[in-house]
């Protein structure tokens, strides 16, 4: 069962943590920015991250409407997640993470925020 950081004070920057906060979330909304992988395929590109684990974070995603799951019947069986319309918009959020990271590592040495986005993942405010 999934545990939520105490937030007496309603503070949306908590409420925000205790959906996409921990080691592995960020990671994982990262890697659907660009659009529908395959559950192998993130276990290829994040090889640290146990299948148990992995497997628990999407469910988690999957249950705070942040990602969308597809299942599909053939043989052998294939998933696939993307990001939802609700979790398309983290990707500001997660660009500034970004940034802000870089620049508080080293900017002189990092690279830039570039990921392929598709055209379906713009945001309007």
């Amino acid at each position: 069962m999934r545990k939520y950081q105490n937030n007496p004070f309603d503070c949306a920057v908590v409420r925000t943590v205790n959906y996409i906060g921990g080691k592995w979330k960020p990671i994982i909304l990262i890697r659907l920015i660009s659009g529908n992988v395959r559950f192998g395929r993130l276990t290829v590109q994040i090889p640290d991250i146990s299948r148990k684990i992995l497997t628990q974070q999407l469910r988690e995603l999957e249950e705070d409407g942040l990602i969308v799951r597809y299942e599909y019947k053939e043989k052998p069986p294939r998933v696939e997640y993307e990001l939802s319309e609700r979790g398309k918009t983290l990707i500001p959020v997660l660009k500034a993470m970004y940034d802000w990271g870089v620049q508080i590592e080293d900017p002189q040495t990092r690279g830039t925020w570039d990921p392929v986005i598709p055209e379906k993942a713009t945001i309007t405010l």
